[in-house]
């Protein structure tokens, strides 16, 4: 794969992305280094190599996005839901006219139906608020072209089965959904340069290769899952400061 030809659909810093970054990356190992010393990671690092979690948080390099997509979409108002959720978000004033009976309390646990709750309580269906439920998985690529880099992450709205969003309008709803949107699973990394040193730290020391070497290829090699775990923490860390990411998935699920 030639990461120049890759179809750009997002650039949100204007710096050239060249080699001369590697100088700031590889002055940001010599700390992971002297770590080394005192038994944090048992293993040195390259003095110019490209520390992989701190590449992607740096700002200075021009990410960009590609290929972001949707794998699985969940938005409906038909999902079942326990009783007790219907009832909660009814007004006071239909609670007090309708208040809680032993046979309601029964129910409470039971999965149903907007229409089944309505009749249940004994009201008209409109009274009973049906929430969204809304469930949006998804992928994207974001790369760099100067450090032949590019690395395959997976999001989501909810870890949850579905997120239960009350508006009235279905796209409010999806929008809503995203307020707090997360990384998750696994990391697929694509590293083309064979001239300069990549690798990845397990900071929590939780795996067997706390410090992992990623061999130049030509294919994506996919992260252990505690390499992936530490890659994502430091992205949902610093999320913020890393805008090209939210408004690549907004734009996808618009």
């Amino acid at each position: 794969m030639n990461l120049t030809t890759l179809p750009t659909h997002l650039s949100s810093n204007s710096n050239a992305d060249t080699f001369s970054n590697s100088d700031k990356l590889s002055s940001a190992s010599s700390d992971y280094m002297d770590s080394s010393v005192s038994g944090a990671v048992p293993k040195t690092i390259t003095p110019n190599a490209i520390i992989l979690a701190d590449a992607l948080t740096d700002t200075t390099i021009s990410w960009r996005i590609h290929n972001c997509k949707i794998s699985e979409k969940t938005l409906t108002q038909d999902k079942p839901l326990a009783f007790l959720y219907y009832y909660d978000s009814l007004d006071d004033a239909i609670k007090q006219t309708h208040p809680l009976t032993p046979a309601l309390l029964a129910q409470f646990n039971t999965l149903m139906t907007a229409d089944e709750a309505a009749k249940l309580i004994g009201i008209d269906k409109a009274l009973v608020t049906s929430p969204w439920h809304v469930k949006v998985m998804g992928s994207l690529v974001v790369f760099s072209e100067a450090l032949q880099l590019a690395v395959r992450l997976h999001w989501t709205n909810t870890g949850k089965a579905t997120q239960q969003i009350y508006t009235k309008d279905a796209d409010d709803a999806m929008i809503a959904a995203f307020n707090e949107w997360q990384f998750f699973g696994r990391v697929d990394v694509l590293y083309k340069n064979d001239k300069q040193a990549l690798v990845s730290i397990d900071e929590q020391n939780a795996s067997d290769e706390p410090l992992l070497t990623i061999d130049a290829s030509t294919e994506y090699q996919q992260l252990s899952a505690t390499h992936a775990l530490t890659l994502i923490a430091k992205l949902e860390a610093e999320k913020a400061e890393l805008p090209w990411f939210e408004a690549a998935i907004l734009e996808r699920i618009a």
